[in-house]
């Protein structure tokens, strides 16, 4: 292996023990040629173990493609192998199928998942005539397919051909203990030729190339890698080799996907927009209650929702789903209808109808519209929201040395810009394709060694392409999870922030064991060279060393715990007080309802919606905060340490208290329901500012807080 290193011109750690091995045996020192060789085996195979990676890139990505096709031919369905399907073909796509070959909508309408081509989350509508691109998934029901061309010539083949180039353009790594052998081997080569100049004695030269054998660097660097890629497993994230290790390490750009990685990755109902007399809940329940037998990936969404918040679910009967329109049905006593608004709510004022798009599009969000008894119930909004952990990460990675944080991503620009805002990267690149993702990447290697962090096949060219690609993996992104160098196999993405702690922390370990040896070798090469220390008593010494390097080396097995634990009781609230934000979640939507409800024309209303949020909070959400700071916090200060951590919510909770009894006063003051201008603008202004800062406290404690109960669910799971 020497010969062939020298052979691609690279000077390795070995080249001095390959030269001592041979002086052994030229002068006869047999045991000592016996402890370097099985030094050198017992090295180079941790080495290996350390290094070795899985490349199954190509295989993973062409195991998701379709092989088979179902082509309409003379009326019937025919299933073909997609590399028999010409071009002009009529295809059906049943289902949950991968569109196995490009082509436009013959006929209807199609829901499609794009998901895995271009990062949103959403679900997106093509009508006949529009293009549709193999790789995607078709998320509603059954549609015809005219092929535009090849399987070979489509969008999903040429993602696969994107991944074989960038893995043939990636720089190769260089091992960090051939990092330090060129400058040892030439000082070794001296003294020890300089040695048998001096003293015509071949076998004092031989002992100094003895105790001159880079043990340490063989040794000890990889010991101390593969502690690191074990501390790295332990908290849920793989690392494929001791080289990957040491370029996580070195990173200093992040380049970090959107959908799925920065946010949860599948829709979810952001809030209730009620109408017409019926409350928020109601109309969750009810269209929930309808969804719950449609495969589209909205109604999940509905359905979960209704689920988390322990409302009551009936069976519906006489379901009628249309492809791209929506879905009615009957619901206990009621006729429900669920999709776009000319479906559920024909008869809808288009001055209700327009501030809810305008608002739904503004903040990327998606509109279901909820019709009962042929009346406008409410609308759902449904957005892709942002993990908890998300902003948390990005500060700590730049805490350990990333200077540059970039989002590139498939999703349209306002969405992704106001997501890149809250979470704090330093530039978003919104509505890239995969290619235009893979030349991101080569833009900003120009600037330093690049992570790329992604979860889905999009992502895969340019995982493959990044010094290093880590997946997001814990859903099963099979394609990503292959083509990367590091898998997180929990859902939490503050593990790639631990990560990068334990890889610099087991690098610099290292280092550390490699200097620390290579001086200590250099005491034993003077000794050597003065004729005091023979070729096997060099070798005992040398030996002496490694076991002191690699103890050193196994300090990378026991980083320091970077995260705050809370103990079992303290688990239990944070589990109790996360469940409780999630039923207190609504009533932050029936704030900002009764706020916008305030209004001149309709008083009398808006203080019942006023009176009624000023009993919820009082009988509710002041109590919850009381009992956080009487429970909850002082539980939190023994695991986050220092003076005080919790204060700044603690007075949060004050000033929530505070303003839920000035919006009692104001009420008492105009129980007469007399209320002029200055009066409702001052209730509309305390209803906004209740509204803005319990939202801001709930996503503090979420992020901050609440989620350690997560990350202990996430530990447990590993």
């Amino acid at each position: 292996w020497v010969l062939a290193a020298l052979r691609r011109r690279r000077l390795g750690a070995d080249v001095v023990a390959l030269l001592a091995l041979v002086g052994t045996l030229v002068v006869g020192a047999y045991l000592a040629g016996a402890v370097i060789a099985v030094m050198l085996a017992s090295g180079r195979a941790l080495e290996a173990w350390a290094a070795g990676r899985a490349r199954h890139e190509l295989t993973a990505l062409a195991a998701r493609a379709p092989t088979v096709a179902h082509a309409l031919q003379d009326g019937t369905v025919v299933d073909l192998p997609v590399d028999r399907v010409a071009v002009g073909s009529l295809l059906v796509v049943k289902p949950g199928d991968v569109v196995p070959i490009d082509g436009r909508v013959e006929s209807g309408q199609a829901v499609l998942d794009e998901a895995a081509l271009t990062g949103e989350a959403q679900p997106v509508e093509r009508a006949a005539g529009e293009a549709v691109r193999s790789g995607v998934v078709n998320a509603g029901g059954a549609f015809p397919l005219r092929t535009t061309t090849t399987a070979a010539e489509s969008t999903y083949a040429g993602i696969v051909r994107l991944v074989a180039g960038a893995q043939a353009s990636a720089a190769p790594s260089v091992r960090l203990a051939d990092r330090y052998a060129g400058l040892f081997l030439a000082l070794s080569l001296a003294v020890a030729g300089g040695v048998w100049l001096a003293t015509a004695d071949l076998t004092r030269a031989v002992a100094v190339l003895v105790v001159a054998t880079p043990c340490p660097l063989i040794l000890a660097v990889p010991v101390a890698l593969v502690a690191g890629l074990s501390r790295s497993a332990r908290c849920g994230v793989v690392v494929k080799g001791g080289d990957v290790l040491e370029r996580l390490a070195g990173v200093d750009v992040l380049l970090v996907d959107k959908t799925g990685t920065l946010t949860v990755g599948r829709p979810a109902v952001a809030e209730v927009v009620p109408h017409g007399g019926l409350d928020g809940a109601t109309v969750l329940a009810l269209a929930a209650s309808l969804d719950q037998v449609s495969p589209h990936v909205l109604a999940a969404a509905l359905v979960r929702r209704a689920h988390d918040l322990g409302l009551p679910l009936v069976p519906p009967v006489d379901v009628d789903e249309v492809a791209g329109q929506g879905i009615l049905g009957r619901v206990g006593d009621h006729t429900v209808a669920v999709g776009k608004a000319i479906w559920a709510c024909p008869g809808a004022d288009a001055a209700w109808v327009r501030p809810l798009r305008r608002r739904a599009d503004r903040d990327g969000m998606l509109t279901l519209f909820v019709g009962v008894d042929g009346r406008p119930a409410g609308v759902v909004l449904l957005d892709d929201p942002i993990r908890p952990d998300a902003a948390r990460t990005v500060r700590r990675l730049r805490s350990h040395g990333i200077r540059r944080v970039v989002m590139v991503t498939g999703d349209r620009l306002e969405p992704a810009e106001a997501i890149g805002a809250m979470i704090g990267v330093d530039e978003v690149l919104a509505e890239r394709s995969p290619a235009e993702k893979v030349e991101a990447v080569r833009t900003e290697r120009s600037g330093g060694r690049v992570a790329m962090v992604g979860d889905g096949i999009n992502d895969a060219p340019a995982l493959a392409l990044a010094d290093v690609g880590v997946a997001m993996g814990a859903r099963g992104a099979t394609a990503s999870s292959e083509a990367a160098d590091v898998v997180l196999t929990v859902d939490r993405l503050d593990r790639l922030g631990e990560a990068a702690a334990i890889a610099r922390r087991a690098r610099r370990i290292a280092g550390q064991s490699a200097a620390a040896g290579i001086g200590l070798s250099l005491v034993a090469m003077g000794v050597a060279a003065a004729g005091y220390l023979p070729a096997v008593w060099g070798a005992v010494a040398q030996e002496a060393i490694d076991v002191l390097v690699i103890l050193n080396a196994l300090r990378a097995l026991h980083t320091p715990e970077s995260r705050a634990l809370l103990d079992g009781a303290g688990l239990e609230l944070a589990r109790r007080f996360r469940a409780e934000h999630a039923e207190l979640r609504p009533l932050l939507e029936e704030v900002r309802a009764a706020a916008d409800a305030v209004s001149a024309e309709s008083t009398a209303d808006a203080l019942g919606a006023a009176r009624r949020v000023h009993t919820l909070l009082s009988e509710r959400v002041v109590p919850h905060e009381l009992a956080e700071d009487a429970m909850l916090y002082p539980a939190l200060a023994r695991a986050l340490g220092g003076v005080d951590p919790t204060g700044t919510m603690s007075r949060a909770h004050l000033e929530i208290a505070h303003q839920t009894r000035r919006l009692g006063r104001l009420l008492d003051q105009l129980d007469d329901g007399v209320a002029d201008a200055e009066d409702l603008a001052e209730l509309r202004q305390l209803l906004y500012g209740l509204h803005a800062i319990l939202e801001l406290h709930f996503a503090q404690e979420d992020e901050s807080y609440l989620s350690l109960a997560d990350v202990a669910d996430a530990d447990a799971d590993v």
